[in-house]
């Protein structure tokens, strides 16, 4: 016993020397990388709803606090500031929402700006600098849609998008790793994001990406002259079927194995759960949208309802034109004007392990009896009297016509 706890002594004492290296570490990245004479600006692309981190890569010794700023356009008089002038601004990403503001999807950590469900609004330019307006490091941030994202199946025969060359440019995809498959001991799926990128020789000279003369679509650094060939091209996404088996159980510790087999021995088997479920109740005839817990959209994410394989195939985004029950790119799954045959369990997968249940059940929404003080009331019985009070004018202007005539044709 008190070898053990010797051991576990000395770990904790390595844990914090390893620790305080890092840390260390860090401090020294600014001390090694000079912050460059001009402002430049690096290219980064992302995919709308993703989460996105830019490091403040370089800054004097001496300035112990970073402020972030935004701006649509570079040189714009209309800069929002990204901070709380003391660089500890943490955001719950379990909390945020999908088309939120930005200034509710932001947090910064050890200098970094991390932006939360990025939006194609979120799009421009980010400065790291103080707060007396001196900036050291800056970034082209481009988010591309996925309204009107390409999809390929592989299984179905279909490919990705051929380059395209124009004259002086060359729009092109630029796919990262496919994904780990999303199920395991049966049949899963793969996905492959491929964003759109150009390639010119007429790059604005004050941005830079990692390939000389290529940088992505939407980026502030392509001319103007060729924006508009940048728009027909939309990011991709490619996705193929795969086969995985699942990761062997760990062992339990021998306390809790004895107190199984004890109970066992006493004739009835000890109930484990699957994974965490969540109960929730939804009013039929409404909207719904569940989130895989702790999934992000560049994860390899599955849904299942019951023992029904919801595979992207046949529930991905706008694959059919009245779907009902989908699967968007942001791995949530929707189910839209929900009924009576909804209700079920489902589960969610990431990275190709099972680590939710959702356990959905419907119901009616009670008729309540209304008053004259409720504002529905209020305005059914304006509406009706403006009516009535048009139609009783209506009939006496008619009526005044009616005699008008007659009083004029009995004479002849």
């Amino acid at each position: 016993m008190e070898a053990r706890l010797l051991g576990a002594a000395v770990l904790l004492c390595l844990v914090d020397v390893l620790h305080a290296f890092a840390i260390e570490e860090k401090g020294d990245v600014f001390k090694r990388m000079a912050c460059p004479a001009f402002l430049m600006f690096d290219n980064a692309a992302y995919l709308a709803d993703m989460t996105f981190e830019l490091p403040c890569n370089c800054k004097p010794e001496e300035v112990s606090s970073v402020t972030w700023y935004f701006q649509k356009q570079l040189g714009s008089h209309k800069t929002t500031v990204l901070t709380d002038f003391a660089g500890n601004v943490i955001v719950d990403s379990g909390h945020v929402r999908a088309g939120s503001d930005m200034l509710k999807r932001f947090s910064i950590r050890m200098f970094s700006l991390i932006v939360f469900r990025a939006q194609v609004t979120d799009s421009g330019h980010y400065l790291c600098g103080t707060k007396e307006g001196d900036f050291f490091y800056g970034y082209d941030v481009d988010v591309q849609p996925t309204k009107s994202i390409t999809v390929a199946f592989e299984d179905k025969g279909q490919h990705v998008q051929d380059d395209r060359t124009e004259r002086l440019i060359s729009l092109f995809t630029t796919f990262w790793d496919w994904t780990r498959c999303d199920r395991c001991g049966v049949r899963g799926e793969q996905r492959r994001i491929g964003l759109c990128y150009v390639q010119t020789a007429q790059l604005h000279p004050q941005y830079r990406a990692a390939v000389p003369n290529v940088t992505s679509c939407g980026s502030k650094a392509v001319p103007a002259r060729f924006q508009s060939l940048s728009h027909l091209r939309s990011p991709e996404v490619a996705i193929r079927s795969c086969m995985t088996p699942c990761r062997t159980d760990e062992v339990p510790q021998e306390g809790v194995q004895a107190i199984s087999n004890v109970i066992s021995k006493m004739g009835k088997k000890p109930w484990l759960p699957r994974v965490p479920t969540q109960f929730h109740k939804q009013p039929i005839g409404t909207d719904l949208i569940i989130a895989c817990p702790g999934a992000r959209p560049e994860h390899a994410v599955a849904w299942d309802k019951d023992s029904v394989r919801l595979y992207l195939l046949r529930y991905l985004i706008h694959v059919n034109k009245t779907m009902r029950v989908f699967i968007d790119h942001g791995n949530h799954l929707h189910i839209r004007r929900v009924r009576s045959r909804d209700r079920g369990t489902y589960f969610c997968w990431r990275e190709g392990e099972m680590v939710a249940g959702f356990r959905l059940s419907v119901f009616h929404q009670a008729r309540r009896r209304r008053s004259l003080q409720d504002p529905e009331t209020i305005y059914a019985m304006r509406i009706i009297g403006v009516s009535y009070i048009v139609i009783s004018i209506l009939f006496v202007v008619i009526h005044v016509c009616q005699c008008c005539w007659r009083a004029l044709r009995g004479p002849a």
